[in-house]
C-alpha cells in the first residue's frame, strides 16, 4: 500500500471533530471515526500525494507509526472511504 496511490472516495464527507474526524460515506450510509488529526491530514493528503509513503511523510507521520497508519488505511479501503487511484 506505501508505493500505491490513494485518495478520498467522491462519495466520502469528512467533518472535522476534536479528536480528528467522522467519515461519512453517502452510497453506503457507513460511518468511520477517523481518531487522529495526523491520520486526517494523512486522508487529506492522499489524493495530492503520488504515493501513501509520501502522504505520510507530508503529514509528518514519524517513520515508526507507519505500521498503524497503514492499517487504519486498509481499514478505510475495505469500507470503501478511500479507493485505489491510478498512479
Amino acid at each position: 500500500m506505501l508505493a500505491e496511490a490513494w485518495a478520498l472516495d467522491g462519495s466520502v464527507a469528512l467533518r472535522p471533530e476534536p479528536f480528528g474526524a467522522l467519515a461519512y460515506h453517502f452510497g453506503t450510509r457507513r460511518l468511520s471515526f477517523l481518531k487522529t488529526p495526523e491520520l486526517v491530514a494523512v486522508v487529506r493528503g492522499l489524493a495530492s500525494s503520488p504515493t501513501v509513503a509520501v502522504a505520510l511523510r507530508e503529514a509528518g507521520v514519524p517513520e515508526a507509526h507507519w505500521p498503524a497508519y497503514v492499517a487504519a488505511l486498509r481499514g478505510l479501503a475495505t469500507g470503501g472511504m478511500i479507493t485505489r487511484r491510478a498512479a
